[in-house]
């Protein structure tokens, strides 16, 4: 057992998109930092539509030139924009014709690879990351005291001036300081794979997520998130009860997905020719909370502290924000100023969160996806929509960020009447 000490200015627990931006942010300030990471890189993780507003983060920590180089081989498709498919009507929201100012693009990305290069450009930034350790133990006193164990069971001590939980849905410090609690959004499940989709261009949009509504129930839903190598992502979310109906109890989960698939109108059409490029995956019970997102010298980041739902490909986006303002808020700190992490980290992180949150329910209410598809809605209202769409729910002079479950109520009132 190895009994060494080591101290940082700061130990991130996880390597993911939260965990990277945020000790490139730190790393880029001087600090001294450790990114402790249970997982060896690459490896498999959804989440891969990723959101205009990211793109704001990736340029902030000097990443995104990088990245922008690195997509053509690493298969990164161009996105630029959002499209619905239900009750036979298709429609789409393009970014460039948001309300809110920022980037109006981004990119499809697997996870495996996307992430792996956030790591290894932050690596060069001069970040420490070690993997395949886990942290077993934290306790927080005057420092934080973190024991690290390794794959061989070796220990060590490791100490920090603060600790960023960045671990997503592992969640190691609430569960390690009795933080977690239930979600207020009701179970649900995913089932999911990577395909070899053999769409042409003429049948699909490439440049867009495709989101198709059940024809029967409205609270389930399919995603098709397509890559530029002719791969795609290929999901399903719904109540567990939807999967078991389908057999899904039994661990079938590929025999499940095909059953789905086979129950929808515009998947089915464009998929006739699909193969799997990757084994079919199962989650449930995956929206969470926490009863609260900072203490002592410590602050959660993204899914470690709540995640939503994957409806509207809000994860990395809140992973960011999370990141930015942490790390905005330790740089400050260390230089000796004072930091309200309440004003200054949880309130302008829950903003956002709330805007998405409140996009989530309505979705699933039906009311949100009346809204979607009700194109004769006035111009400057689709385009605030396509703002929340596009990951912009900071963004204070949009009013559906200010008043959002009223307007979405409203907007969802006139929708249901026409």
């Amino acid at each position: 057992m190895d009994k060494s000490q080591s101290h940082y200015d700061v130990v991130i627990i996880g390597a993911g998109p939260a965990g990277a931006l945020a000790a490139s942010l730190l790393t880029q300030g001087q600090r001294k930092v450790l990114v402790v990471e249970k997982q060896h890189f690459p490896r498999f993780s959804i989440g891969e539509s990723l959101l205009p507003q990211s793109m704001v983060y990736l340029q902030q920590a000097n990443l995104l030139d990088a990245i922008k180089q690195a997509a053509p081989k690493l298969g990164f498709q161009f996105k630029n924009g959002a499209a619905f498919f239900a009750d036979q009507h298709y429609c789409y929201f393009d970014f460039e014709q948001k309300f809110s100012e920022g980037p109006c693009d981004t990119f499809q990305v697997k996870r495996a690879q996307f992430d792996h290069l956030l790591v290894q450009l932050v690596q060069d930034q001069g970040a420490e990351f070690r993997f395949g350790h886990s942290v077993t133990e934290a306790m927080f006193n005057d420092k934080c005291q973190l024991t690290v164990e390794n794959e061989q069971g070796e220990v060590e001590q490791i100490s920090a001036e603060f600790v960023l939980d960045a671990s997503g849905f592992a969640k190691v410090l609430p569960r390690l300081l009795n933080l977690t609690q239930p979600s207020d959004f009701p179970v649900r499940s995913s089932i999911f794979c990577h395909i070899k989709d053999g769409i042409s261009c003429q049948q699909y949009d490439r440049n867009k997520i495709l989101i198709e509504t059940h024809p029967l129930h409205r609270d389930v839903w399919y995603w098709l998130i397509p890559f530029s190598d002719g791969t795609a992502s290929l999901g399903c979310v719904a109540k567990p009860d939807f999967f078991e109906a389908l057999g899904h109890n039994h661990g079938n989960h590929e025999q499940a997905l095909e059953a789905c698939i086979e129950q929808t109108v515009r998947f089915k059409e464009l998929l006739e020719g699909a193969e799997k490029a990757s084994p079919v995956q199962h989650i449930t019970g995956y929206s969470s909370n926490v009863k609260q997102l900072y203490g002592e010298r410590f602050a959660l980041l993204g899914n470690a502290g709540e995640f939503l739902d994957p409806i509207f490909s809000s994860g990395v986006t809140i992973a960011f924000k999370s990141a930015k303002l942490a790390a905005d808020a330790l740089l400050k700190q260390f230089s000796g100023q004072t930091v309200c992490w309440e004003s200054e980290f949880a309130l302008p992180l829950q903003q956002g969160v709330d805007t998405f949150k409140a996009f989530v329910q309505s979705w699933y209410d039906g009311q949100l996806q009346d809204i979607i598809h009700y194109e004769s809605a006035p111009e400057n209202i689709r385009e605030m929509v396509c703002s929340i769409l596009a990951g912009y729910a900071w963004d204070t002079t949009n009013p559906f960020v200010q008043q959002t479950e009223r307007r979405l109520n409203t907007l969802g009132q006139l929708c249901a009447a026409s």
